[in-house]
């Protein structure tokens, strides 16, 4: 089954100066968004496969429209993340279906690799509220410069029987960070960690 898509959209995000100071090239991060109806809304249901089986379209579709967005190459991708919200009529394992399960194989397809688990967040929610999309460094999980986030809203999303479904991904880390840990250039990317 694929999904019963309402709505995409892409967002970009550009930071030029922070705290007085050019940041040159500019740190940028895309979001793309898509809102599906939830085939599950009003009822449980105990086999949630068809979820799954829609995380993993979202998982290449929205991987790909983000990556487009930035103007990359896959392998210039730095760093990740996932988010959903589900309309009232669903539930909260409604979003951990898409995004667990399958969603992340194919957005490591879309963007070059990743051995580090793809951060994630879930939240029930209506029109206009806020998504927090976790992000974190593609292959080691320890970079602390490329723990960040981006935050998306849609005015008219999730309905009742909605769900929204985010993909983010970035070209750098976050402005001037300096919090210490693993650097990007000390990353050997075997276990996903280091």
């Amino acid at each position: 089954m694929s999904a019963d898509v309402r709505k995409i959209a892409v967002f970009i995000d550009e930071t030029h100066r922070e705290m007085g100071r050019t940041i040159a090239p500019p740190t940028r991060r895309a979001a793309a968004v898509a809102v599906i109806a939830n085939p599950y809304a009003g009822r449980y249901q105990h086999d949630l496969s068809v979820l799954m089986q829609i995380g993993a379209e979202m998982g290449a579709m929205l991987g790909n429209r983000a990556v487009r967005a930035l103007g990359l190459e896959p392998g210039q991708v730095e760093s990740y993340g996932k988010a959903a919200m589900v309309g009232e009529n669903g539930e909260l394992e409604h979003a951990a279906a898409i995004l667990h399960p399958e969603l992340g194989a194919p957005l490591r397809a879309e963007v070059g690799g990743g051995k580090a688990l793809v951060p994630s967040s879930k939240k029930m929610g209506g029109p206009g509220q806020v998504l927090d999309i976790p992000l974190g460094h593609k292959d080691a999980a320890y970079v602390r410069s490329h723990f960040d986030g981006m935050e998306v809203r849609l005015s008219d999303a999730p309905r009742a029987g909605e769900i929204l479904v985010a993909v983010a991904v970035t070209d750098s880390g976050r402005p001037l960070a300096r919090v210490g840990g693993l650097k990007k250039s000390e990353i050997k990317g075997e276990d996903g960690l280091r």
